[in-house]
C-alpha cells in the first residue's frame, strides 16, 4: 500500500505480535502486554502471517470516507469563489447562492474549511460605528450641571418634568 505509515501503538503492536510469530512470547504474555484478549492476539497474528506488516493496519484505513467531498467539486468551488461574481459575497451568501445558481449542496462547515485552506476570508459587513464627541472636562469640582427630566406624568401626579 503507497503512503503506508504506522503510529507508535501499531508499531508497538507489531513488535509484540512478531515475537509471538517467532515463539518468544505465548499469547497470554502478548495479551497482557497489549491489554487485549488472547483471542484478538491470535486474530493479529494470522492477519500478519497472511499480509505482513500491513495486517495490524485496521482494514477501514485505505478506505474514504462516504461523505467525503470530491476533488473536482472542491476546485469547482475554490474557482467559483476566486471568479468576479462570487468574490465579494461572505461565505453564508456564497453557500446560498451555490445552492440557488450552481446546483451545489455543501454544508457551511465544509465550505469555510475548504475556503480557508486555501486562504480565503469571509467578507464580512459592518455597520460604521458611531463616532460620540467628548465632552470637555470641567475646570472645578461640582461645575457640571446634570438636568434630568421627562415629557410623561412619571410620578402620576398630573406633573410633567421637563
Amino acid at each position: 500500500m503507497k503512503g503506508s505509515y504506522y503510529t507508535n501503538m501499531e508499531l508497538q503492536q507489531l513488535n509484540i505480535i512478531q515475537s509471538v510469530i517467532d515463539r518468544k512470547r505465548t499469547g497470554k504474555e502478548a495479551a497482557s502486554a497489549l491489554k487485549i484478549s488472547e483471542r484478538q492476539i491470535w486474530r493479529k497474528v494470522k492477519s500478519v502471517k497472511e499480509n505482513g506488516k500491513i495486517g495490524i493496519k485496521h482494514k477501514n484505513h485505505f478506505h474514504q470516507p462516504s461523505h467525503t467531498i470530491p476533488e473536482n467539486i472542491k476546485k469547482k468551488i475554490i474557482e467559483l469563489k476566486c471568479s468576479q461574481d462570487y468574490c465579494d459575497t461572505n461565505f453564508t451568501h456564497f453557500k446560498e447562492l451555490l445552492e440557488e445558481r450552481e446546483n451545489i449542496m455543501i454544508s457551511y462547515t465544509a465550505l469555510y474549511n475548504i475556503l480557508t485552506t486555501q486562504g480565503i476570508k469571509s467578507k464580512k459587513k459592518h455597520k460604521d460605528r458611531k463616532t460620540h464627541r467628548r465632552r470637555k472636562r470641567k475646570e472645578y469640582e461640582g461645575e457640571l450641571v446634570q438636568a434630568d427630566g421627562t415629557p410623561f406624568d412619571w410620578f402620576q401626579n398630573g406633573h410633567k418634568y421637563s
